[in-house]
């Protein structure tokens, strides 16, 4: 069947001399992984140029059912982004949360609203004043949502530490090692109330902001077994070093 979608591009790899396969997160299908024919060749007009990651594409493709590698007919960028591929605090972003979401989507089935939030979330970074390391912060607590496990930010008291096991705040520090400390539950709580065009005036100390990550990586680790190390972490880390 002969279908159309738009998509956004998490992966590739090299296949055969000329081709590859890449995996796209479809509006339409989901997570699928498509061969792309000689999309190293010369006569192919670098297609592999558009098949970085987090670029959004429009594709045509041969979709079979029960097939786990489709084939692409066509395929081309539906948004030339401005600013992505040019600086690298912004692409070592893209690179880190699109091996994110190569690790953590899985179905194969249409979800419009992360989708388009993804799609809407890239579009609005990519025209940032200033490329924020905020904005990767953001995008990760938010993404909860649309994965079905968005913490509980309600604050239950005067002082509250963030309980990753349980997704909450509680009163009391937790008894076992799986929490953050006040001072990074308050940076959370601030976190849950940005908004993206708040992203560049959220303030935020180097070792506040690694601790969140590392928070909220923690968090994703306890609802995705498979998700192990994210290889480009040590680049952004240093990236966003002083």
């Amino acid at each position: 069947m002969l279908v159309s979608t738009e998509g956004i591009v998490l992966h590739f790899i090299k296949y055969g001399e000329s081709s590859v396969i890449t995996t796209i997160y479809t509006r339409s299908f989901g997570r699928q992984s498509y061969l792309v024919n000689a999309a190293r060749s010369k006569k192919s007009k670098n297609k592999v140029a558009f098949l970085q990651p987090m670029y959004l594409v429009d594709l045509v493709a041969y979709q079979k059912q029960n097939s786990t590698i489709h084939r692409i007919k066509e395929i081309k960028s539906s948004t030339v982004y401005q600013n992505i591929p040019f600086d690298i605090a912004r692409s070592s972003q893209s690179i880190f949360i699109a091996e994110l979401l190569y690790k953590v989507i899985n179905e194969q089935e249409s979800n419009p609203e992360m989708f388009e939030f993804i799609k809407n979330a890239f579009l609005y970074f990519d025209l940032m004043e200033k490329a924020s390391a905020n904005f990767l912060l953001y995008f990760i607590f938010r993404l909860t949502e649309y994965l079905g496990f968005l913490p509980n930010i309600e604050k239950v008291g005067f002082q509250c530490w963030f309980d990753l096991k349980t997704g909450s705040l509680v009163p009391f520090e937790p008894s076992h090692p799986m929490f953050a400390n006040k001072d990074i539950t308050a940076c959370l709580l601030d976190l849950s109330r940005l908004k993206i065009n708040e992203i560049e005036n959220f303030k935020l100390a180097r070792s506040q902001r690694n601790d969140l990550l590392t928070v909220l990586l923690d968090y994703y680790q306890l609802h995705f077994d498979n998700l192990g190390e994210i290889k480009s972490l040590r680049v952004l880390r240093e990236v966003f070093s002083p």
